[in-house]
């Protein structure tokens, strides 16, 4: 084999695994989220805060979870709507503790929520007794 040949195999291995280096496992879309009550709409003067990382995979399954702080959270959900508009409950989140809710186990998103996450367009928001219609909220940023 002349060095010319060997030059450019070795040339060719380096670029693959260069470019295999920088490719996300699975296609997963880790969105990290901050929530607060201005993000709400209409916004909600508090001094409660949240914050988490939601991860869509490439078979548009969701996993993840969120914390709470200064709050006594009743339920959260993440939620279809651009900032600024509320939307449907997607995929309601479960209860983990006092200060943390996760998504469940076998959530997926169809391809028309898939596709407003990657136009950011899906949210998380967190209600409570004081709040009902959510007190918190972060919208995911792909």
């Amino acid at each position: 084999m002349n060095t010319q040949v060997k030059m450019f195999g070795v040339a060719l291995f380096g670029a693959s695994v260069l470019l295999a280096g920088c490719a996300t496992p699975g296609g997963d879309r880790g969105v990290k989220v901050t929530l607060s009550g201005a993000e709400q709409n209409p916004p909600v003067t508090t001094s409660a805060s949240g914050s988490g990382t939601i991860t869509v995979a490439a078979d548009k399954s969701v996993s993840g979870s969120i914390t709470t702080k200064g709050m006594d959270a009743t339920v959260a959900h993440i939620h279809m709507a651009p900032a600024g508009k509320n939307g449907p409950v997607i995929i309601p989140l479960t209860k983990t503790s006092d200060n943390a809710w996760s998504v469940p186990p076998g959530a997926k998103l169809t391809d028309a929520q898939y596709e407003s996450f990657k136009a950011g367009e899906l949210y998380v928001n967190v209600h409570s007794a004081k709040h009902k219609p959510g007190e918190i909220r972060g919208q995911l940023k792909p």
